[in-house]
């Protein structure tokens, strides 16, 4: 594996997986980076030079880490205890919310004309929401984290099975043959997690995480990391990466990185998939229809019914009674 840097751009690390020259090669990028926290706009930037960035190493697609846009609240709970929340807190969360942006809208129209412009698929996870872009630079879709993970539902919503979808592209079918996996957890045994879905899912993973330092995030008493703030110097590293992307035989092929900001790429040979899912398939002779069956209702989940007797219209008229579900 080559490591190649330049004096002012993220790390890169590179592998050659040696390809199959009757199957496509997609070459595949993770971006491992903080986010500029409170700035919206200064972290689009960063997001874009970033692109270029991978661009120029030849990526056709780039997974940006969890909470990219907007900033993952690491080590706050924006003043929440059982019965009882701070205006603190609530100040807190006010200026997160405003981090936030609309799916689609303005902000995700600039990162699609960032995708076409240096031709290339994007993952960027938005808050709670993966945002996936494709080419000529157009919104493919949204994919939304189902159930928000422990005190993140404190902040974040549910999804449901209609933001859960795969998406066809020209280099392969997001969500299956290439799982993108932004995260927020640096810890070993996320390693062990994206090996096993990439062996029994046969499939390339691609895991993103930030790497951030204390100075990343705003400075105390602004931004209080709960119960370790007085142990942490501006240089203090809060979140470690473990960036990394796996293929379908379980082999780690770039990462995982724990020193710093970088760009983490590999070449993936689209046929290991299938030669992978030759010895184990868990959607086709292993799924065991005979004792199992699974259900997934991709439908949206609408949190209100209205029912009515009648409904007036502007000018007076009745129409027939309906149910919006």
């Amino acid at each position: 594996m080559a490591m190649v840097a330049s004096d002012n751009a993220p790390l890169l690390a590179e592998v050659d997986m040696g390809t199959d020259s009757s199957a496509p090669t997609v070459r595949a990028t993770v971006v491992q980076a903080s986010t500029i926290f409170n700035d919206t706009p200064a972290t689009l930037d960063k997001a874009e030079r970033l692109l270029a960035e991978a661009s120029g190493y030849g990526s056709q697609i780039v997974v940006f880490p969890e909470a990219f846009i907007g900033g993952y609240p690491r080590g706050t709970n924006f003043g929440v205890s059982i019965a009882n929340r701070t205006a603190k807190g609530k100040e807190d969360f006010r200026k997160y919310h405003a981090s936030a942006i609309d799916v689609p809208g303005p902000e995700v129209d600039r990162l699609a004309a960032m995708a076409g412009k240096y031709k290339l698929s994007r993952i960027s996870d938005v808050l709670s929401f993966e945002v996936l872009l494709g080419g000529p630079g157009c919104f493919l879709g949204k994919h939304r984290k189902v159930v928000p993970t422990a005190s993140e539902r404190i902040i974040w919503g549910f999804g449901d099975g209609s933001t859960i979808p795969v998406f066809q592209t020209p280099i392969g079918k997001i969500g299956i043959e290439i799982y993108c996996a932004p995260t927020a957890d640096s810890r070993d045994v996320w390693q062990a997690s994206m090996t096993h879905i990439a062996l029994e899912g046969g499939c390339f993973v691609l895991s993103a995480n930030q790497f951030c330092r204390r100075k990343d995030y705003p400075p105390p008493p602004e931004y209080v990391f709960s119960g370790i703030e007085e142990d942490l110097t501006p240089d203090s590293v809060v979140c470690a990466g473990g960036s990394v992307i796996i293929s379908p035989s379980g082999t780690v092929l770039a990462g995982p990185n724990y020193e710093g900001e970088a760009l983490i790429s590999a070449d993936l040979d689209l046929g290991e998939i299938a030669r992978e899912k030759f010895a184990f398939d868990v959607v086709g002779h292993y799924s065991r229809p005979e004792v199992l069956s699974l259900v997934v209702r991709d439908h949206p989940a609408t949190p209100v019914t209205y029912t009515s007797a009648s409904v007036k219209t502007e000018g007076g008229l009745c129409i027939t009674p309906v149910t919006i579900s």
